[in-house]
């Protein structure tokens, strides 16, 4: 099939079969209108494959495990930016930082990394505020996104939200054919460990943090999905710890064992 043949319509009976894929791969629950999105992005897969229907392309995913991985990549949204949220990181440098000074180590995930703006932006504030003594866990589900994170190169633009002293310091302006975007700094990049990890999986034995950020995730999760992965990553969060959720996401009613310390930020009893 060519690679600008035009592709059959989406059914309704394959959007829900591609609505239960998503739901068993990753715990996401793709509603009804997501139905154009789903077209605009796997379209291309299925031409690439030589799939002349959805149907084809659903029987592909039976059969193949780098093909499911590829469509899971392909429908998860990875919109990011650095220092999202910026009281997040302000209360990362002013409270917890502090609070946890004489500490040998302090440990933090990013939980739902994906194009690695959120654990850089960690990584900035701690080589900031406290120098040596941290380690940062970078996870997300998609392969696609954890590649270009581990690369740490970014078009210039990305770099609007970037404190100027901290862009100074820890970024590097791209140049000859890197010019136009910019690099972290290569000890920076060293610093955090990027692994692929399903949060709707059991996890894999990674330890235990001080602080884990889950946010912006928990929102394409139905409620008992949501409880699930919270439990999960509760269990690897220490006694006193923190996790942080987006603005626009709450905790409350899903697990116990968090108390509000301020919007969007928990604290394990």
């Amino acid at each position: 099939m060519s690679l600008t043949a035009p592709v059959s319509t989406l059914s309704d009976a394959d959007y829900r079969r591609i609505q239960a894929f998503l739901r068993k791969e990753a715990g996401i629950t793709l509603g009804p209108a997501k139905k154009p999105l789903v077209m605009g992005r796997l379209g291309k897969r299925l031409r690439a494959r030589d799939c002349g229907s959805y149907d084809a392309y659903l029987r592909l995913l039976d059969s193949e495990a780098t093909e499911r991985q590829q469509a899971v990549d392909l429908l998860t949204t990875n919109e990011t930016y650095f220092f999202r949220e910026t009281k997040h990181f302000a209360f990362l440098s002013e409270q917890i930082i502090p609070q946890r000074a004489n500490q040998s180590v302090l440990r933090i995930w990013s939980a739902a990394c994906s194009s690695g703006e959120e654990p850089y932006s960690i990584a900035m504030v701690l080589a900031e505020r406290r120098g040596r003594g941290w380690e940062i866990l970078a996870s997300d589900l998609s392969t696609r996104m954890l590649a270009s994170a581990a690369q740490g190169i970014y078009p210039m633009e990305r770099a609007e939200k970037i404190p100027k002293a901290y862009l100074k310091r820890y970024c590097l302006r791209g140049v000859g054919r890197q010019e136009g975007s910019f690099s972290i700094v290569p000890e920076l990049r060293k610093s955090v460990k990027f692994s692929q990890i399903n949060l709707n999986h059991p996890l894999p034995a990674v330890g235990d943090f001080d602080v884990v950020f889950l946010r912006n995730a928990l929102i394409y999760f139905d409620p008992p999905a949501k409880e699930a992965i919270c439990l999960r990553l509760l269990a690897h969060l220490r006694p006193g710890g923190y996790f942080l959720v987006g603005h626009s996401e709450s905790l409350n009613g899903v697990v116990d064992g968090l108390r509000l310390v301020q919007p969007a930020v928990y604290r394990r009893d």
